[in-house]
Formats: C-alpha cells, structure tokens, sequence
C-alpha cells in the first residue's frame, strides 16, 4: 500500500498509472488525502473526472468500490438490499423441516448471511489494504432526496440499516464525487467536498496524456489529432469531444494504420469522437477540410 506524501508526488504516482493532471489538481488530490476529505469534481463529459479515481486506486493500491448514479436512485439501493429470493427458499426450508422457532428464523433471515451489500455499505467496510476509494459518479443524474442522504452518509460515514443497528466505517473512505453539471448540486453537499473544476486540457497537457495512453503514436499523428480536437471544441456542436474521445480517436487511427490526417479518414471516423449524428453532418465534408487546414496552420 502506497501513500502521497507530497503534491509532487500524487503527479508522480499518477503519472505511473498513466494519467496526466496538472498540479492544480494534484493539489486538491493532495489536500483531500491528507485531510481526509470528499473530492468533488466537476466538468464536462470525458475530461477524466472518473479516471482519476481509478488512477488512485492503482497508485495506492486500494480497493474502488463505484456507485454509478441514475435518476431515481434511492437510499436502499446504495446501501444495501436483502436477499428476497433465498429468504423465500429459506422459509420454505424451514417449514419443510418442522422448525417452530420463528424469533430464531427471523433473526437469521436479516441476518449478514442474506445481505446484499451495496456500494455505500461496502465502502464503510475494513479493509486490509487501507479504506477504498468510493468513486459517486454522475451525481448530479440523482434527485435532491438523495443528496440529502448521501450528505448525512458523508458527514458521520455511517449508515443504519433498522435490522441490524448502526454500521460505521472504521476508517473514512476515500470519497470522490463526480458531476457533468447537468444541473446544480445543493451547496450544502457541496461544502462537505474540496472541489475542482476539471476543465479540457490545454495542447500541450492533452498531447502528454495522449502519450501516455496512446504512446505508438507518431509524435506527427498525435499533434495533428490533438490540433484537430481542440479546433473542434471551438465549433458550435452539441457535444464536444472530451479527451477520452481524442484518446478514442487515435486508437483508431492507429488500428487503420494512419500516419497523418486528411479529411477523407476524419469523415470514416468521425464517430470516434462525436457522438450525435447532426455534429457529424456539420463537420464532414468541406467543414473538415478547413477545420485540418486551420489545426495545421495552428501547428505551423
């Protein structure tokens, strides 16, 4: 188990796992660590706020347990559920066997043996390689309700379950909360949490991690591809590419054996990095071309 001593050396350890970040970031990273904690990230689509959680988990050789968030995600589903199926079976046993104490059979009924443990109870579980990492992605798909949980959950890292009692974790996870912004999160959740804005890398910052993560690319290729991406983030489309695109695209690139760009291949895998068929209408073609000519001038 690995631990960051230093600002310097969360870039350094991350670095290892192959994620770039600046040291802005690195310093809230550093920050929520050393204090123990929640890290809220927040940015668009793509720009590696997931990434970053599962690149600690790497560098510090710790569990990450992921609770992906949806609209109507509730309390119970976070935290735990009982094993309905085998409960039934187990009555039935019972019944078959002849046995008559129901107190001892409903004690063992909602007992540990049929609980379904759900990120958030999984979470405040010990844990030999240190407390995990609780990555809640995509908060903001939730509704208020369970903000308002999940802020009593982050302030004591307990959770009641009526069965059992209290269960309270006996270290804190490492929390990281992510959101797109597709709406507001309550300020009050938000005060609990260090918080940075993850915002699209600049060109030299993206051609690092592209390296990182695309490292057979031509140094050609990767400058082009960059300046092409970061040229379209400036177009007035739907949905902009975010690194994992440009990473995406590359790749692709790649496996077509690409060794510079021209406005044919962009227009054959233009999927790779925009998602919504009116983007691509608008980009391909003549939009294309100019949009390489400018990346190139750019370049030069």
């Amino acid at each position: 188990m690995r631990e960051a001593n230093s600002i310097d050396e969360v870039q350094s350890l991350l670095a290892d796992t192959g994620y770039v970040c600046g040291r802005s970031l690195a310093t809230v990273v550093f920050l929520a660590l050393k204090l123990g904690r929640p890290l809220f990230l927040e940015g668009e689509a793509g720009v590696g706020k997931t990434e970053i959680a599962k690149a600690l988990s790497a560098a510090l050789g710790r569990r990450l347990i992921r609770l992906q968030c949806y609209e109507g995600l509730d309390a119970s589903s976070a935290v735990y559920e009982w094993n309905f199926p085998a409960q039934m079976i187990a009555i039935r046993t019972a019944e078959a066997e002849g046995k008559a104490d129901r107190d001892a059979l409903q004690r063992e009924l909602f007992g540990p043996d049929f609980l379904i443990e759900r990120p958030l109870l999984e979470a405040m579980r010990p844990d030999e390689n240190g407390a995990p990492i609780l990555l809640i992605d995509e908060l903001d798909r939730t509704d208020e309700p369970f903000e308002a949980f999940l802020l009593e959950a982050l302030s004591d890292f307990q959770v009641t379950i009526p069965e059992l009692g209290t269960i309270a974790a006996p270290e804190p996870p490492i929390v990281i909360l992510t959101s797109n912004r597709t709406r507001e999160v309550h300020d009050a959740l938000k005060r609990r949490c260090l918080y940075h804005w993850v915002d699209y890398p600049n060109f030299e910052r993206e051609i690092e991690i592209l390296s990182a993560r695309a490292p057979e690319a031509s140094e050609t290729l990767s400058r082009e591809v960059v300046a092409f991406v970061q040229r379209l983030r400036t177009e007035d489309i739907f949905k902009k590419p975010g690194v994992a695109e440009t990473i995406d695209w590359a790749k692709c690139l790649l496996a077509l054996d690409v060794v510079d760009l021209s406005p044919e291949v962009i227009a054959d895998t233009l999927g790779a990095i925009l998602k919504y068929q009116d983007d691509i209408q608008r980009i391909e073609g003549s939009e294309a071309k100019r949009l390489l000519d400018e990346a190139r001038a750019q370049l030069a």
